[in-house]
């Protein structure tokens, strides 16, 4: 099964535990601190984009939320019946192309596959996005990789990511998430990474 079909099915059955109906706090927390409305900002396997929507009322215009089900987007866009729809991507993060200031992580590479190549792919395709300088940002689940292919979403821990990362990005922080929702407390990590 393809990614696109796997993903529409998880959303056309309801089999999304990671949606918690608003933006998580650690993102939102980041958010609150960034003064550049202007920036170019990019959220990749937005799922419902909470996190879009929530940057986008508080006046940040020029945020892209990509997603490569159309089931997330369609809610989505009833939600938000203003949000610019060249700005709502349906597409597949591998194969995007654009320029970003700002990516936003909500632990999309945990939704990968866990192959080694997969995760290599992600950290090249988030440096080739960013423009210099540019700032990959959010949340990574920590938690056992289990051996489950189909066990979505794929855990993982810092040291794994860093190994992805590292060669792309210099680290700012990447820590345990102090304010991550009770439900995910001590199985999340922070991260702000800039581009090499």
């Amino acid at each position: 099964m393809d990614e696109k079909t796997y993903w529409n099915q998880r959303y056309e059955t309801g089999e999304t535990g990671w949606n918690i109906g608003h933006p998580s706090t650690p993102i939102m927390e980041f958010a609150d601190q960034l003064n550049d409305k202007q920036m170019a900002i990019l959220i990749p396997g937005a799922g419902n984009a909470y996190e879009g929507e929530y940057l986008y009322r508080h006046g940040f215009k020029n945020v892209h939320v990509l997603d490569i089900s159309d089931v997330p987007m369609k809610s989505f866009k009833k939600r938000n019946p203003q949000f610019p729809e060249a700005q709502l991507l349906n597409e597949d993060f591998f194969t995007h192309k654009g320029a970003y200031d700002l990516i936003l992580e909500q632990t999309f590479f945990c939704s990968l596959v866990p192959t080694d190549e997969n995760r290599s792919n992600y950290a090249r395709q988030m440096h080739r996005l960013l423009k210099p300088k540019g700032i990959l940002a959010g949340v990574w689940f920590n938690f056992p990789l289990t051996d489950n292919m189909e066990k979505r979403p794929f855990g993982g821990n810092k040291e794994l990511y860093i190994s992805y990362l590292e060669p792309y990005f210099k680290i700012i922080t990447f820590k345990p998430c102090y304010n991550s929702i009770p439900q995910r407390q001590g199985n999340e990590l922070f991260g702000i990474f800039e581009k090499k």
